[in-house]
């Protein structure tokens, strides 16, 4: 039998290492989750999987990340509308990204993991807002944690 939750966040999927690995947005309010997921898609670097809300689904050792169905390739384009997507279901999640403002952001962060339904999965915090956020994401989620001096 599986756990599900569903999960405030926008859920980007990026392809490592030939598969593809998913990343939860969390946030506030107006921190910027669907923007980055928005500018990383454009980039041409992810593809959406789900914006505002996102259901994590616990498969073996693994937790999975669908969009609702309702909302399904939808994504909230602030100043525009909500816009259509092609979007990606059941994608293995490899990190959490907390959006927090700027001074919330630690300089040199050690390694950490948040557990979700059971499972460990590597964390960090970023501010959405700065010009580098989508290269620091890029890092995060293809570099090896031995690549990283901490």
């Amino acid at each position: 039998m599986s756990d599900s939750q569903l999960l405030h966040c926008t859920t980007i999927a990026f392809e490592k290492s030939g598969w593809l690995t998913a990343v939860l947005l969390r946030g506030k309010s107006g921190a910027g989750k669907s923007d980055l997921a928005l500018r990383v898609i454009d980039a041409g670097r992810a593809e959406l999987v789900s914006d505002d809300q996102t259901l994590l689904t616990k498969q073996g050792n693994n937790i999975l990340a669908s969009p609702p169905p309702t909302i399904a390739g939808k994504l909230e384009v602030r100043g525009v509308g909500i816009v259509s997507f092609s979007y990606c279901s059941d994608v293995p999640v490899g990190l959490i990204v907390d959006l927090v403002s700027r001074e919330e952001v630690d300089r040199l962060p050690e390694p950490k993991k948040e557990e979700v339904l059971g499972v460990e999965i590597p964390y960090i915090k970023l501010h959405s807002f700065d010009h580098s956020t989508v290269a620091k994401l890029l890092l995060a989620i293809s570099r090896p944690e031995s690549d990283i001096v901490r």
